[in-house]
């Protein structure tokens, strides 16, 4: 029996243990700022992200952003694109 794949929203699946030096796109670009980089991640003592810093390799701007926010696929891409 095959799902109804049609109206599912396809995510990003991410282990936030390898989320270090990962490249991301972003998919609505602002400020010129297409292809990021994460730089930052730290995990409390129950290995819960308890931040992520993303950089756009153009400007070197650094975010703060929810690692979550990266599961969707209608905001970010993984890899450069």
């Amino acid at each position: 029996m095959k799902k109804d794949m049609i109206n599912s929203k396809s995510k990003n699946k991410i282990n936030p243990k390898v989320l270090i030096n990962s490249k991301w796109t972003k998919v609505d670009v602002s400020n010129k700022e297409k292809h990021f980089i994460i730089t930052v991640i730290k995990f409390d003592e129950e290995q819960n992200v308890i931040e992520c810093v993303i950089e756009a390799v153009m400007t070197k701007n650094e975010y703060a952003i929810d690692w979550r926010e990266l599961k969707e696929s209608t905001l970010w891409r993984t890899g450069w694109q």
